[in-house]
């Protein structure tokens, strides 16, 4: 289990989205939309109305095999700068 964290103002969200899908063909892949945030710089990012810079925090998270997930977190270091990425290992339950 992958999770990436970016920020709308970075413009990966696409790139990442079209390499995790079209190129590596991963099994399942889900973006999601922070209302609120605190990054690296420690400046505040939220949706209020009277924050409209569309800066917000963005996570995309994906699963698939471990061995292919291997590959995927080496390349991602061309994709997302360091630090970013977080996995973990996860069980696929297939039902019965």
């Amino acid at each position: 289990m992958v999770r990436v964290y970016l920020t709308e103002g970075d413009h990966q969200m696409q790139r990442l989205m079209h390499f995790l899908h079209a190129e590596e063909k991963v099994r399942g892949i889900t973006a999601f939309r922070g209302i609120a945030g605190i990054g690296a710089s420690g400046r505040m990012h939220t949706s209020s109305l009277i924050d409209v810079s569309l800066d917000l925090p963005l996570v995309v998270e994906f699963f698939d095999r471990t061995d292919k997930v291997e590959g995927i977190l080496e390349d991602l270091n061309k994709i997302v700068e360091p630090g970013h990425v977080v996995s973990w290992p996860a069980s696929l339950n297939m039902g019965e």
